[in-house]
């Protein structure tokens, strides 16, 4: 029965990968050439489909999962969205827990493509939702016994799904990249990009981008409102990443980025893809203008989701206090 489970599921597997390295020609910095890798061409338009795919792969091959399975998983967006998509092609339950932050038009799809939806509204202890996610699919976990839950916070194959497809496709495109760019959350992406990239080329170096408030590097916990990059926790994969450095900024800048790429550079991306933009920019201003070398910036999704939220400045100006039409 395993086997046509794995079947289903593999039917749609070369829609994943092989996304598109594009140089943005309108980004003005002195000596730099700006590279973007575009997530937003995978299937389900995000790069959460590729761990989605591959943890259930190995979860079925291992027959952890069967048809009568229950998936659980904790996710602020598109990692549900991928798990949603996934487990009804191949014809399994998924329950999802979301919580306040997640794109309603993200919200209104998993109410469509799951039976039962999940969404917590206390925050924690550092103003998020993350540990109260948690607490909720450990309760779903006890409640449904024959479960899976993907855990795309500590389950190893979140790493082997981005060392062998991100790391690799990077590695061996005709580029070689000084600085690789990439938002932080559960560190599954940044831990297998860097380990293979260190393989490959030792000297590129590898920057974690993360936004205030988060308590990946610091204890200085607060709310946040874009989903996709921060945690409220520490990430088990932090350990075994490979990063040369971090910068922290703040949310609002990230929004600025985003609109920043759409009006200059043609490219419609989302919350954590704009910090990213905004964070490469910050940081090598402060490396200095002499050096010349090429920055390959990870934009993990496209914008589309987030109409009603970053992109809307009724919805900036309320969460930032912000007129987004001063800063553009």
């Amino acid at each position: 029965m395993n086997g046509k489970l794995l079947q289903r599921l593999r039917e749609i597997k070369h829609l994943i990968g092989n996304t598109p390295t594009h140089q943005m020609t309108n980004i003005n910095i002195s000596g730099y050439n700006f590279f973007a890798k575009l997530e937003s061409f995978n299937m389900l338009d995000n790069i959460k489909v590729r761990p989605a795919y591959f943890i259930l792969e190995q979860a079925i091959k291992r027959g952890q999962i069967n048809k009568n399975t229950v998936v659980i998983e904790s996710s602020s967006g598109n990692f549900a969205i991928s798990l949603a998509s996934l487990c009804n092609m191949v014809g399994i339950k998924f329950i999802p827990v979301i919580d306040p932050n997640i794109n309603p038009v993200y919200e209104n799809l998993l109410y469509t493509l799951c039976e039962t939806v999940i969404k917590v509204s206390d925050r924690d202890d550092t103003g998020g939702f993350l540990k109260t996610r948690l607490d909720a699919v450990r309760k779903l976990m006890d409640e449904n016994k024959n479960s899976f839950w993907t855990n795309q916070y500590e389950n190893n194959n979140n790493y082997m799904a981005h060392y062998q497809g991100l790391g690799n496709e990077i590695g061996q495109e005709n580029i070689h990249y000084d600085y690789i760019f990439i938002a932080v959350s559960t560190l599954g992406t940044i831990s297998g990009i860097s380990n293979r990239i260190k393989e490959l080329s030792k000297d590129t170096k590898v920057v974690a981008v993360d936004v205030k408030g988060s308590a990946i590097f610091s204890n200085k916990t607060k709310s946040r409102y874009i989903p996709g990059i921060g945690s409220s926790i520490n990430p088990k994969f932090l350990k075994q990443s490979k990063i040369d450095d971090y910068i922290i900024i703040d949310e609002f800048e990230g929004i600025v980025g985003c609109w920043e790429l759409m009006k200059k550079e043609g490219i419609f991306v989302g919350g954590s893809s704009g910090c990213v933009f905004s964070a490469a920019k910050k940081y090598i201003g402060k490396v200095g203008t002499n050096f010349q070398g090429n920055i390959l910036l990870l934009f993990a999704d496209g914008g589309f989701p987030y109409i009603d939220t970053i992109y809307n400045p009724k919805w900036i100006n309320l969460k930032y206090k912000e007129d987004i039409k001063c800063y553009i």
